[in-house]
């Protein structure tokens, strides 16, 4: 009985710490944001060191690059601990496994954290980073939900399959869409559109000599009369592009949450859990459009960018974990423990 009792204490606390992983992660990608928010890549010149020193002076961009760096450390900390703690614990294969490839994304994303400091901000070694940034916070959720209570008491159940489907597609969606803001961040095209909700004044820009002209002037005046530090540099039409597939992409998925929403509200409404997370996805939606919107129209503000930048990536986390609700596939069944 003794075993039992502390073997079940045991694993509410590997359950938590878990939490505290995934969640710390979140936080990391916060910290992430503020580092390009405020142009502070190369605060701190050298790698691991900041300024040959385990902890240097925090003030102006060191704050946010030596900050990200110290809360990077913790997050990998805790995800050498859940490792091996799972590695003890856990008597599922693929859940030791996933551990492992969670302490080693977070290694490679140490490395090219440093890699991008050392070669002065590559705009392919950055865009990188954000994606396994992301890679990594997506199998931190897996993680979790291979924890909670809901898998481990899960059973087959009868979701509807164009629920399913959706959920799937939307996760793969906004995993791309992330990739794309990435681009969109480290080839500075935030900007590139300066309106919102409309494209240079249209629903559809041009994508022609005359709306590159526009924009470029636009920004060209903004810089003078603000005197501002957000970088406004002539745009390219690629620019432009990269920055309007990116609302194309915010437009898809609005229409795909708002049709999983409807579904799952008509065909899971006796599911409180799935409603629970449908209605928290909607929430992050809402909020994720407003940041950007208001991301546009306070020309990149550090921190309504850097909260953009998380709520994609909790928008991202909901949607893999409600995907891994209505997909309660029986591994044992399927011979994965």
């Amino acid at each position: 009985m003794n075993n039992f009792n502390t073997s079940k204490l045991s694993n509410v606390w590997l359950r938590r710490f878990s939490k505290l992983t995934c969640f710390s992660t979140l936080f990391l990608i916060f910290a992430g944001g503020l580092v390009t928010s405020t142009n502070s890549g190369l605060a701190v010149p050298d790698w691991p060191l900041s300024y040959g020193m385990v902890f240097p002076p925090m003030v102006g961009g060191v704050f946010y690059e030596h900050g990200h760096r110290m809360i990077a450390s913790a997050v990998g900390f805790f995800v050498l601990v859940l490792a091996f703690w799972l590695a003890k614990s856990e008597s599922r294969t693929w859940v030791k496994k996933l551990g492992f490839a969670a302490l080693g994304a977070v290694i490679l994303q140490g490395i090219l954290g440093g890699i991008t400091v050392l070669f002065l901000l590559p705009t392919a070694i950055s865009v990188s980073h954000g994606i396994l940034a992301q890679t990594f916070f997506l199998i931190t959720i897996f993680l979790v939900y291979s924890q909670s209570k809901e898998r481990e008491f899960r059973t087959e159940n009868e979701t509807n399959l164009l629920v399913k489907k959706l959920a799937l597609t939307l996760t793969v969606l906004v995993y791309f869409q992330l990739i794309i803001a990435a681009i969109m961040r480290h080839t500075h095209s935030g900007l590139a559109i300066p309106d919102f909700p409309l494209s240079n004044g249209n629903i559809f820009p041009a994508f022609d000599e005359a709306m590159l002209t526009s924009i470029n002037n636009w920004r060209l005046q903004t810089s003078l009369s603000l005197n501002t530090t957000v970088n406004l540099e002539p745009v390219t039409t690629g620019q432009v592009v990269i920055n309007f597939i990116h609302r194309f992409m915010a437009l898809l998925i609005t229409l795909i949450v708002g049709f999983l929403s409807f579904k799952a509200f008509k065909l899971c409404s006796q599911n409180k859990k799935i409603i629970r997370s449908v209605v928290i996805l909607d929430c992050l939606l809402i909020l994720q459009i407003t940041l950007g919107a208001f991301t546009v129209w306070l020309l990149k503000h550090p921190f309504v960018t850097s909260f953009h930048v998380v709520t994609g990536a909790a928008l991202l986390g909901m949607s893999a974990f409600l995907t891994l609700q209505v997909f309660p596939l029986s591994f044992k069944k399927r011979n994965f423990q």
